[in-house]
């Protein structure tokens, strides 16, 4: 089959998700109205609380909620088949991934841009939001620590990265100050910003950096992580403005013109070259190597960004909702920094599935379970811009590398911000206050901690990534619960949260439970991760026991008074 027909086919479905179903969404459930005084102008403070253009803000939250999960999960999940990847991530992106990431943005904001463990305490309960944050914590803390390793191991792996990736924090503050400060035109500055960066990469390409194997009495990888943990502290501490938006809102448009790079020599390879791109995956693979769990559940929590991600409820309520200048806003920045994930996720099937030169080298690759990510997306992408559009196999590299380690980056640095936010909340519930700068050293250290645990390589980061996917999308369920109780507590209709939040907690759950099963192996137990995975688990079906009688109870209550706007909506929306 052709990769160009599979492209064509996924680009509609996204597209109309977004033209349809998000205005549904907007107009008739969740009622976004351009009147309501937003969190970040009734709470302004310059720092985190600041009106935000929204196609900047589009880009801190876009690329926040990024990372490498995208590429990673359907780089893996291809094992089964380029079908079941397709579908999940495009049909989740549209009924999943939009909603919920939209909706928790609206939730935070009805809220005064209070987090996702926050709404828990008021929607669910106390003992609820306590559990929720145990959950919230520990999510956090494996993307941070996990992002880390990956984010060094292409630095390593890729030395022409390594210009680039440090060359763009220069880049963002440069556009944040002509943006914020000089107050100059956002389209040219978006220009200026997007040429300077692919300049660093071109030059990156001709000058990589390789550290030596001994460089400041520690090996390069331990100098790339503790470096990172630094920048994600500096960064997170920093008004948004500063850095955060920019950085954010560059790596979002440099994005799309990658993305751009990438479909586009698909169309021009299938158009005008000789080598077609065609899919040299199996459309359904029914002879997965030995080892590699069952499609069912394994599927919908591999693929967790580029579907749906508990991660993007942290973000859409940690940072975004303080940022929104507009209700109306939430719309573009919610749902359509879902579909951006859904099209880098597009993007990676199409570049795994079929980038990759012949049957022979994809078998290779995906020889066991796991194998792919990262690397497949780079090699395979890498071949299609190389056939469609002439560029060097190496720059191809290069820009789909620095990519990669920009919205990890991105990602890590929000994260740490986020973890911090929740450890406040923590010393707030234990009736101690902790400002932000202990805050944030507190998660440095427990995040590098948790990195060196198991030498200074870095491998301690990746120690508990194999609970992230069960963990990211329980919490995605219980994201979805809180959406839920407040259109049932508003009377609007709730189904369009309640449908995904049943499939998604089905599925996680059962996956959760799986995996507690090959923790507890006696031929090679792992009794760290069998613990974490029943506090995950029973604090997940606390929770959701917990959200279950919230919802009787709210539709059973009387209906949540109107506020003013909303009742400004209802006369527009008759007349």
């Amino acid at each position: 089959m052709s990769s160009l027909v599979l492209m064509l086919v996924g680009l509609a479905i996204l597209i109309l998700g977004y033209v349809l179903y998000s205005k549904f969404l907007a107009r008739r459930v969740f009622k976004l109205n351009e009147d309501f005084k937003t969190p970040a102008h009734e709470l302004e403070d310059g720092v985190d609380y600041v009106p935000t253009n929204k196609f900047i803000l589009w880009g801190h939250h876009f690329t926040s909620v990024a990372g490498a999960a995208p590429i990673v999960g359907p780089a893996v999940a291809i094992i089964w088949g380029w079908l079941p990847a397709f579908l999940w991530v495009t049909f989740g992106t549209v009924f999943f991934a939009g909603m919920h990431d939209l909706g928790s943005l609206w939730a935070s904001t009805r809220n005064k841009g209070r987090s996702i463990g926050s709404l828990a305490a008021r929607y669910i309960g106390k003992r609820g939001a306590a559990l929720f944050l145990v959950v919230i914590f520990l999510l956090l803390l494996m993307v941070i620590a996990a992002f880390a390793v990956v984010i060094t191991g292409l630095l390593v792996g890729t030395p022409s990265s390594v210009i680039p990736t440090w060359g763009a924090i220069g880049v963002a503050l440069l556009v944040g100050v002509a943006v914020y400060k000089l107050k100059w035109p956002l389209v040219p500055v978006t220009v200026v910003g997007v040429v300077a960066l692919y300049s660093l990469i071109v030059l990156g390409d001709q000058v990589p950096v390789i550290l030596p194997d001994d460089f400041l009495g520690i090996g390069p990888a331990s100098f790339w992580i503790i470096t990172l943990f630094v920048y994600g502290a500096i960064a997170s501490l920093l008004p948004v403005w500063i850095l955060l938006q920019p950085r954010d809102y560059i790596n979002g448009v440099q994005l799309f013109v990658g993305l751009a790079l990438l479909y586009g020599a698909v169309l021009i390879g299938a158009l005008f070259t000789a080598s077609k791109p065609e899919l040299v995956a199996p459309m359904w693979n029914t002879d997965v190597p030995a080892g590699t769990p069952s499609l069912v559940p394994l599927l919908f929590v591999t693929i967790a960004c580029g579907a749906i991600s508990g991660f993007h409820g942290m973000v859409s309520s940690g940072t975004s909702s303080k940022q929104l200048d507009k209700e109306t806003d939430a719309r573009f920045v919610g749902y359509f920094g879902a579909v951006g994930e859904g099209l880098l996720s597009l993007g990676t099937i199409l570049a795994v599935a079929g980038g990759i030169g012949s049957v022979a080298r994809w078998e290779e690759i995906y020889a066991n379970f796991g194998a792919g990510g990262v690397n497949a997306f780079v090699e395979g992408g890498g071949a299609l811009m190389e056939n469609g559009i002439g560029l060097p196999a190496s720059l191809s590299a290069t820009v789909l590398a620095t990519m990669a380690v920009l919205f990890a980056a991105t990602t890590m640095d929000t994260g740490i911000r986020l973890l911090r936010f929740v450890v406040q909340e923590i010393g707030d519930a234990a009736k101690f206050k902790i400002n932000k700068v202990w805050a944030t050293l507190i998660v440095v250290a427990v995040g590098l901690g948790l990195t060196f645990s198991q030498g200074l390589d870095g491998d301690g980061g990746l120690r508990i990534w194999p609970l992230f996917g069960t963990t990211n999308q329980l919490l995605a369920s219980l994201t979805l619960s809180i959406i839920a109780i407040m259109l049932i507590r508003k009377r609007r209709n709730p189904l369009p949260a309640l449908l995904p939040l049943v499939l998604v907690f089905v599925m996680s759950f059962w996956a959760a439970l799986e995996q507690l099963i090959t923790f507890a192996d006696p031929a090679n137990p792992d009794w760290l991760l069998f613990v974490l995975d029943v506090v995950i688990i029973v604090s997940s079906i606390w929770v959701a026991v917990e959200a279950f009688i919230a919802m009787r109870k709210a539709g059973r209550d009387d209906p949540e008074p109107a506020d003013a706007d909303e009742r400004l909506v209802a006369v527009r929306e008759d007349l």
